[in-house]
This record gives structure tokens, C-alpha cells and sequence, in this order.
């Protein structure tokens, strides 16, 4: 649930600190969510801020704006990014970034980065969904890079490939619209690539395997985050990476088990999920080819996984939002809750969050300004995070006036 203001207030008891401690994203009902008003953003007053008060460590918040600050430096510098009714070129949001790490090395309490936030910058709050009874409630998610055992060589039980790209993938640009469209050339013209189903039913990409797993629904949840780890048969670990998909539409197989009422709306979880499909192992090819979409990979270098743009992710910083629709190259500040676990991995409870955090990456079903996915890391603990959350939140964004 979003933090309201008398939660804020209720923070400001809370000391302000920087500790060391340290999707399931697409997988629930990810209708297109669009602009409240016809507006991503709308100016909000300091006043009407949560309380700044950050949840977790100081290191990877600055990991993470040098990220942010490495990744404007390689845009070209008549790129142009929009923040509700301005235009910024990559220089003066690599300065709202030098300007937020200045103010966040000085600072040491949650009360002097408000207080230095309000004199040097603007702040947005993201519209939220059309759907919401207030202005700004949004949906957060989380995901995470899951990590299964897998094959170079196809013999049982590692039976279910990732490809890599294939060769006749095709991607056209129209100038009029900027639109990318994605498909294979058939008698001199684009037509749509083959879909999840015919991929995985007629053989077509033969030959391109990467990787074989044990399971289709481990290829499945790897195609939904984008990335993960491969412990292969000698005991190594290797990284994949998302490197293209087929171009067609994300369908949500959590929205389709709830439109036929194998399970409701707040059921659909991951772990839910994959109860279902262990539980109805015959209805697990029509569920998940009821998905269209299907995406290729490569192997990575053993570092984190990489958001959209080629930044490396930072677990519990970078998100995950629509860049058509909400502003890149910025620092946000993000309020929802996540769950507890204690140490057998039961659920325990609920926390809250309220982070800076950083657009970083995007997704098939992260779309419009209603939707953020928080990036939670590897771990196990991130797994079962990731699985659970479907929050109400609120995202804000500030720039450096």
C-alpha cells in the first residue's frame, strides 16, 4: 500500500539511515495502464512529499547514480529527454546526478536531503494508473534473476532450449512514426516471426540452441526477467542475457488462469502459479503458449544483469518503466512495501519501502504511467519477494532545477 501522509509523519521518528543491509512482475494482471488526466507527471509541492527518508544502504544508492551518470555520458548530447513540460539534454541530468550525489555524501539526516532536494531541485509525482481512485497510486512489482540448472548438450532431463537470436529475425524502423517492428521477410515483405507456440511445437529454430533446462516453465520465467544464471553440468556458473524477442505482444498467463477462474486475483502469484501449472501438468503447454512473445539470448559476462539501456542493474535501486511514458536519465523516489520472510523462507509480514531509486530498465508489460518493477537481485529471499509483490505505490521523480 502506498505510503500516505500520515505514514510520512509517522517517519519522521524513524532516524534516518544509510545500513548495510541489504515479473512477480508480468505475471499478474498487466493490462495497459495509462495516464491519469492525460498527464505522466504532474509538479508536486516538497510539502506534499512523503518524508525522504531513505530504507537502504548508502552504497548501492550511490552504485547506482553512477550507473545512472555512466549512461548519460555515452548518449550523444543533442539527445532529448522529456520531464513533464521540459526538455533536458544529457548534460544537465548528468548534473542533477552530480548535484543528488553531493547531497547525499553530506547529508546525515533524512530531513537534510528534503531540505537541500527543495532548493536545488523540481519534483514530479508519476500520474499512476486511469484505473486508481487517486492520482498517482500505481502498481509495483518486483523481479529478479533466477538462477537453474542447464546443459550445453540436449540429453534428458535437459530437454527445453533457450536460443540464441536466429538468423532470419528482421527488425524495420518506419521514419514517419519511430516505430520498430520485428518479424522474418516472407516472398519480400516483414511479416510477424513465429510465435511462442509454433517455436516450441514445429522445431523451427533447430539448430540454434544456447542452453538446455530441465523444465519449459524455467524457460518461461527466464523469458519473463530477461536474464539469469546457467549452473551447468561441470559445476560452472554462466550468465544469459536477453539479446532480442520475436516482437509480438506480452499476454499474461496470471490475467488468463484468473479470467478462467482457476484462481483469483489475488492469488495469482508466482508461487501460485507454479502450483497450478505442478498440479495441471497437461495444462501447462496451452498456459503458456496462450503467450506469444518470446525472447532470445546470449551468454553475458558474469557481471549483473543489464537494464535496457546496457546499465547494470543494482538490486533494490533500479527499476523497471515505461521510458515512452515516464522520464529516463532521472532519480526517483519510490514508496510501496515488501514482504518479510524469517529464516525457513515463511512470510511473515509486510514492510514498508520508500527508496531513491533509478530508471534503469524496461518490459513487454510494463507499460504506461501506472506500472514500476523494482529490481531485487538474485537471492533466493529476492525470488520469493519478487513471486508475492503486487503493491500499491507511488513514484516520484526530481530534476535538478
Amino acid at each position: 500500500m502506498p505510503i500516505r501522509k500520515l505514514e510520512a509523519k509517522m517517519l519522521l521518528s524513524i532516524r534516518f539511515r544509510f545500513s548495510a543491509k541489504a515479473a512477480f512482475l508480468i505475471f499478474f494482471i498487466c493490462q495497459n495502464i495509462t495516464m491519469a488526466s492525460g498527464q505522466t507527471l504532474l509538479p508536486v509541492d516538497f510539502s506534499d512529499l512523503p518524508v525522504l527518508q531513505d530504507d537502504f544502504d548508502r552504497s548501492s544508492l550511490l552504485q547506482a547514480a553512477y550507473r545512472q551518470r555512466v549512461s548519460l555520458q555515452k548518449l550523444s548530447p543533442e539527445t532529448r529527454i522529456s520531464i513533464a513540460q521540459g526538455s533536458y539534454n544529457p548534460n544537465q541530468l548528468i548534473a542533477s546526478i552530480n548535484e543528488f550525489v553531493q547531497i547525499i555524501e553530506k547529508a546525515e539526516t533524512g530531513h537534510d536531503i528534503a531540505k537541500a532536494l527543495e532548493k536545488k531541485f523540481s519534483a514530479y509525482q508519476a500520474a499512476g494508473s486511469k484505473y486508481a481512485d487517486v492520482y498517482g497510486k500505481m502498481l509495483v512489482t518486483g523481479y529478479f534473476e533466477p538462477t537453474f540448472e542447464g546443459s550445453l548438450h540436449r540429453q534428458p532431463p535437459f530437454l527445453f532450449p533457450l536460443y540464441i537470436q536466429p538468423s532470419d529475425l528482421k527488425s524495420e524502423k518506419f521514419a514517419d512514426s519511430g516505430k520498430v517492428i520485428t518479424g522474418r521477410i516472407s516472398k519480400g515483405k516483414l511479416i510477424p516471426y513465429w510465435t511462442r507456440a509454433e517455436i516450441e511445437t514445429r522445431n523451427i529454430l533447430s539448430g540454434s540452441e544456447l542452453v538446455f533446462l530441465k523444465d519449459p516453465f524455467e524457460v518461461f520465467l527466464l523469458h519473463v526477467q530477461g536474464s539469469g544464471k546457467i549452473k551447468l553440468r561441470d559445476g560452472t556458473l554462466r550468465a544469459v542475457g536477453y539479446v532480442a524477442s520475436n516482437g509480438h505482444s506480452y499476454r499474461s498467463i496470471g490475467k488468463l488462469l484468473i479470467d478462467e477462474k482457476r484462481m483469483s486475483t489475488a492469488e495469482a502469484n508466482l508461487p501460485a502459479i507454479e502450483d497450478y501449472l505442478k498440479d495441471n501438468p497437461e495444462d501447462m503447454t496451452r498456459v503458456l503458449h496462450s503467450n506469444p512473445r518470446y525472447i532470445f539470448f546470449r551468454w553475458r559476462n558474469s557481471n549483473g544483469p543489464r537494464g535496457n539501456s546496457n546499465i547494470e542493474l543494482t538490486a533494490g535501486r533500479s527499476i523497471a518503466i515505461d521510458h515512452q511514458a515516464l522520464p529516463s536519465g532521472t532519480i526517483g523516489f519510490l514508496c510501496s512495501r515488501m514482504p518479510v520472510f524469517d529464516h525457513k523462507g515463511t512470510l511473515t509480514g509486510w514492510r514498508p519501502i520508500h527508496r531513491f531509486v533509478f530508471p534503469q530498465d524496461a518490459g513487454a508489460a510494463i507499460q504506461g504511467t501506472g506500472r514500476v518493477d523494482l529490481f531485487l537481485g538474485d537471492s533466493e529471499d529476492a525470488r520469493r519477494s519478487a513471486g508475492l509483490m503486487k503493491e500499491e505505490g507511488n513514484l516520484y521523480f526530481f530534476v535538478k532545477k
